[in-house]
C-alpha cells in the first residue's frame, strides 16, 4: 500500500502563523471540544498536541496530523469538503483515515452545527454547481461520463473481475471480495425468482456483470442500458467473450427512453444518478416496463430519515468531487416516490450497509496497492489521495450508519408468488 506521510515537519516551528489561521484554530478548537464518543489526538509542529473527545475506549483512536496551518482556515470555512482539499493538497494526514472520518461522522450533527455555522460563504456557490449538475437527460449524460469514463483501466485496479461498483454481501467472515461479489449477484437473482426464459431489464449496466451473470447462470434474457460509452464498450467485449449475444441486448438509452414489457426489473445503485426532482418519474417508468405480475429489484443507497431533508440543501464531498449530480434519498422519500409514480407494492427490504463498508474497504485496499500501475496510467498523487478520501468518507459513512444500502423489492399488483430470500 502507498505510504501516506505523517510525520511532522519540524521547520514549521518556527514559521509565522497569519492571525486568520490562528482565529480560525481558536475557533475550530472551541468547536472540537464539544465531540464525544473517541478520542481525537492532533499534532503540529511547533505547536502544542491536543486532544479531544471523551476517550471511549469501545471505538479506535483518530489522529490528524497538521502540515500546513492553512489547514485550520480550510476547516473553518469549507467545512468537509475544505477538509477533503486539503487532504488531496498534502496539508493534513493521518495514520488511519477511516478512524479518524468515523470519529467526525459519530459526531456528525456537533459537525453540521459548526459547518452551518462557519461555511456559509461557500455554500451558495456550491449549490448553484450542483444545480447545475442536474440529472437531465443531457445533464445525466454529462454527469455519468464525469464519473464513469474516467478509464475502464482505473476501475479494473480495485474492482473484481466481474467489475461490480457496487456493495457486494460477504457471505463468510473469510470472504473474499470476489467470491462476495458473485454472491451478491447471486442474491439478487434469487430475490427475483429469475427463471429460465424470463426477460429481464437492468437500468444501469455498469459493465455487464449482471446481465452476464443471470444471462449464463439463470438463462434469462436480458436488456440492458447505460449512457457510458467507456462502460458499454467493455460491456460488448464480455458479452462477446461469454458468446451470450443471442441472450443480452445491450442498450445506449437513457432510462427515460426504455419501452417494453419485461417480467423482471433490476437496478443496482443508479438510483443515486436520478435526482429528487425524477424520483416520481423513474418509478413511474420502472412500473410501466413490468409486465402485470412482474418483480422489480432496486439496489439503493439511501440516508437516514432524520438527515434527508439537510441533505437536500447541502452539497457533500461526493457530490463535489466524485458524483456529480447524485443524491442519496431516504427511505421515506423511495416510498413516497413509489407512492405517487407508479402501483408498485413493496414485497421485501434487507439493509447490506456493512458489508458496503468491507467492500469499499477491500476495494482501497487494492486501488492503494497499484499506485505504480496508477502513475503508468497518468493517475497522480493528488487524484490517488483524492480516491483514498472517497473510499474512506464512504467506508465511514456505512460503518457508522450514517448511510445505509439496501436491496428492495417491489411487485406489480398481479404479482402473488411469495418467493423472498434474505442475505
Amino acid at each position: 500500500m502507498e505510504n501516506l506521510n505523517t510525520s511532522l515537519d519540524s521547520t514549521g516551528a518556527g514559521r509565522h502563523v497569519p492571525l486568520s489561521n490562528r482565529v480560525a484554530k481558536n475557533l475550530v478548537c472551541k468547536q472540537l471540544s464539544l465531540l464525544k464518543e473517541g478520542s481525537l489526538t492532533i499534532r503540529e509542529a511547533g505547536q502544542q498536541t491536543l486532544a479531544f473527545g471523551d476517550g471511549d475506549i469501545r471505538f479506535a483512536p483518530a489522529e490528524l496530523v497538521i502540515h500546513d496551518n492553512s489547514t485550520w482556515k480550510d476547516l473553518l470555512t469549507g467545512g468537509s469538503i475544505g477538509a477533503a482539499e486539503s487532504y488531496v493538497a498534502g496539508d493534513w494526514s493521518t495514520p488511519d483515515l477511516v478512524a479518524l472520518l468515523r470519529f467526525f461522522t459519530r459526531n456528525v450533527d456537533r459537525m453540521n452545527e459548526f459547518e452551518d455555522r462557519f461555511s456559509w460563504i461557500t455554500k451558495p456557490a456550491l449549490k448553484g454547481l450542483h444545480w447545475l449538475n442536474r440529472n437531465t437527460r443531457d445533464g445525466s449524460r454529462k454527469n455519468i461520463s464525469a464519473h464513469y469514463d474516467l478509464g475502464n483501466d482505473l476501475f479494473e485496479t480495485f474492482l473484481d473481475p466481474t467489475m461490480m461498483y457496487s456493495a457486494a454481501i460477504y457471505p463468510r467472515p473469510d470472504a473474499t471480495l470476489d467470491e462476495a461479489a458473485v454472491h451478491k449477484l447471486d442474491t439478487i437473482c434469487r430475490k427475483l425468482d429469475l427463471r429460465p426464459g424470463d426477460r429481464v431489464m437492468e437500468i444501469g449496466t455498469g459493465w455487464g456483470g449482471f446481465a452476464v451473470h443471470a444471462a449464463k447462470h439463470f438463462g434469462c434474457h436480458v436488456t440492458t442500458t447505460t449512457i457510458s460509452s467507456e462502460q458499454l464498450e467493455l460491456a460488448k467485449a464480455k458479452v462477446k467473450a461469454e458468446g451470450l449475444e443471442d441472450r443480452i441486448t445491450l442498450l445506449f438509452d437513457d432510462y427515460r427512453d426504455l419501452e417494453g414489457q419485461f417480467d423482471k426489473l433490476v437496478s443496482i445503485e443508479m438510483i443515486e444518478a436520478v435526482g429528487p426532482q425524477f424520483l416520481d418519474s423513474y418509478f413511474s417508468q420502472i412500473s410501466r416496463l413490468l409486465k402485470p405480475d412482474g418483480l422489480a429489484l432496486i439496489q439503493a443507497i439511501n440516508m437516514p430519515e432524520q438527515r434527508y431533508s439537510r441533505a437536500l440543501k447541502n452539497v457533500d464531498f461526493i457530490q463535489r468531487f466524485i458524483f456529480p449530480g447524485s443524491f442519496i434519498p431516504s427511505f421515506g422519500a423511495i416510498l413516497g416516490s413509489v407512492r405517487t409514480g407508479s402501483d408498485l407494492v413493496l414485497t421485501h427490504a434487507e439493509d447490506i450497509g456493512f458489508h458496503y463498508a468491507r467492500t469499499l474497504h477491500d476495494w482501497c485496499e487494492r486501488f492503494m496497492a497499484h499506485r505504480e500501475k496508477l502513475d503508468s496510467l497518468g493517475y497522480d498523487q493528488a487524484f490517488r489521495r483524492l480516491w483514498h478520501f472517497y473510499f474512506a468518507y464512504c467506508e465511514a459513512g456505512f460503518s457508522e450508519r450514517a448511510i445505509g444500502v439496501s436491496q428492495i423489492v417491489f411487485a406489480k399488483p398481479g404479482n402473488k408468488r411469495a418467493n423472498i430470500l434474505s442475505v
